[in-house]
């Protein structure tokens, strides 16, 4: 391809490790296909209070070691005096803070500006307050949906029932019903709406973000037109909407910042037989209060499966949000012996290089958060799922895997964690739900199978040929026309 034009792109990922190694990903992939494309990614460092700041720090500057050809970073400074944040309003202090970076990035995209012509912003969809920037500027806004295209079509519909048919969503979100989605093929249950937008302050975030969105020229989803057919077609006849890019699974196999696979875990592994380990894993803000850590220890236990388990310690109750971190001795919270007597049986470990287990041969199963970067890996490497959602969009992630495409069994589809309240009493999920779900996620061969064929869908729409190959690749021509 020639290289008569040079097309510049700013990247704005949001504040999320998962949100900006996905964004890393797309960064990658787009400047692999064309070298005229150069990508500049501002970083928005965490609050200092978010406890998440290091977890991002770890994994630009793991970047920093590698050769990315064509894709800078930036961080960005923050004010000396952040927007406070409110416990009883965090996602308008969360939204105060990304507005807060907005006259950074248009000082450094006018040194960009300075030296040769932006071709357009592509913004995470928690940065929707930057298409006024890149507006300024007179260059188009592409969003990157970090998640699937059935919940983007969620979060449309709640819009409308708000804004078309002046419906009360906070008192319909908190009743006992059964709701038609246009981007699910089956009625969804209030109880799996996030907790979000059961609260008048989390509905009007969103609200605020979704008509946003609209006034974007393309919004790119990291989903596949096989695994979604059904909802990017609802997508896609909506005529009110940007052009929406199909462009995953987008994944960091290289299992981004952090530990490899510890010698005599990998060991262990090796020596199982195949698909007969089952693999616990709740996400980098994942962890349970110890009344709930030994119930899930005697499922375990009376499962009689194999397992490897990454459990993590909550934050420190002084903090209002942050991530977990690692036990010293894990015994402090397990069940008196549990070490002892599944010695041979299973592995208790801390982070987890997720990537390299779920890659393994003898994992079979994979009791997961319903995070979308976790479940496109699940599905990339053929791993069924046993669905535990805690917050965000997680709930309807795993509604959509059970029910809608049955690639995931049931544990507690409803199970609800206030990341912003962590004193807040939590619903117990019992050692029998539990061991029930992994002894279905285990014996499952249906699903199991419907898992190893969507994975080989997965690796085919990426490749030469495959569906979000041919996305990416309009996408690119879109990119080029904002420059000729």
């Amino acid at each position: 391809m020639a290289n008569t034009v040079a097309v510049e792109l700013v990247f704005i990922p949001a504040p999320g490790v998962g949100h900006i190694m996905s964004t890393v990903e797309i960064a990658k992939l787009l400047v692999n296909r064309d070298q005229r494309l150069s990508i500049t990614v501002l970083v928005i460092k965490p609050p200092p209070s978010s406890g998440s700041g290091s977890a991002i720090t770890t994994y630009i500057e793991s970047l920093a070691n590698k050769t990315l050809d064509r894709v800078s970073f930036i961080e960005l400074p923050q004010d000396e005096t952040p927007p406070s944040r409110d416990p009883k309003a965090p996602m308008t202090s969360f939204d105060e803070f990304i507005n807060s970076h907005c006259k950074y990035v248009r000082i450094a995209v006018a040194d960009m500006m300075s030296s040769g012509r932006v071709a357009g912003f592509v913004i995470d969809m928690f940065c929707t307050s930057m298409i006024d920037v890149a507006n300024e500027f007179n260059v188009p806004t592409y969003v990157f949906f970090t998640s699937n295209a059935a919940f983007f079509g969620f979060q449309l519909y709640i819009l409308s029932l708000c804004d078309d048919e002046k419906r009360d969503v906070v008192e319909l979100s908190n009743s006992d019903a059964m709701i038609p989605v246009s981007s699910f093929v089956k009625p969804v249950p209030t109880s799996v709406f996030p907790l979000m937008i059961k609260i008048r302050e989390g509905l009007d975030f969103v609200m605020r973000l979704v008509r946003k969105l609209r006034k974007a020229k393309a919004i790119m989803v990291n989903t596949f037109l096989e695994l979604e057919t059904y909802a990017i077609k609802s997508l896609s006849s909506d005529s009110r909407l940007p052009f929406v890019y199909p462009v995953g699974p987008l994944l960091n196999l290289e299992g981004g910042a952090g530990k490899p696979l510890e010698d005599d875990v990998k060991r262990w592994l090796d020596g199982q037989p195949p698909s007969s380990v089952v693999f616990l894993c709740f996400g980098s803000m994942g962890s349970f209060e110890e009344v709930q850590v030994k119930e899930i220890a005697y499922a375990l236990e009376r499962s009689g499966h194999s397992f490897v388990w990454s459990l993590r310690r909550p934050p420190l109750e002084e903090t209002t949000i942050g991530n977990p971190s690692d036990y010293e001795d894990p015994r402090v919270v397990l069940p008196e012996g549990f070490m002892e007597r599944t010695a041979g049986i299973g592995k208790v470990i801390g982070w987890a290089p997720q990537v390299a287990l779920l890659a393994h041969r003898a994992v079979g199963g994979f009791v997961s958060h319903c995070g979308w970067n976790s479940t496109l890996e699940s599905i990339w490497f053929g791993v069924p799922m046993a669905a535990w959602p805690m917050y965000a969009e997680q709930q309807m992630n795993a509604f959509e895997m059970v029910v809608e495409l049955g690639l995931a069994v049931e544990i507690k589809m409803d199970y609800k964690k206030d990341v912003f309240n962590p004193k807040a009493d939590m619903e117990i999920v019992t050692a029998d739900e539990i061991e029930g779900g992994i002894r279905r996620l285990m014996a499952d061969d249906t699903i199991r199978t419907r898992a190893k064929e969507m994975s080989e869908k997965s690796r085919a729409a990426v490749v030469e040929g495959g569906s979000s190959y041919a996305s990416v690749g309009c996408l690119i021509q879109d990119f080029v026309r904002n420059i000729s």
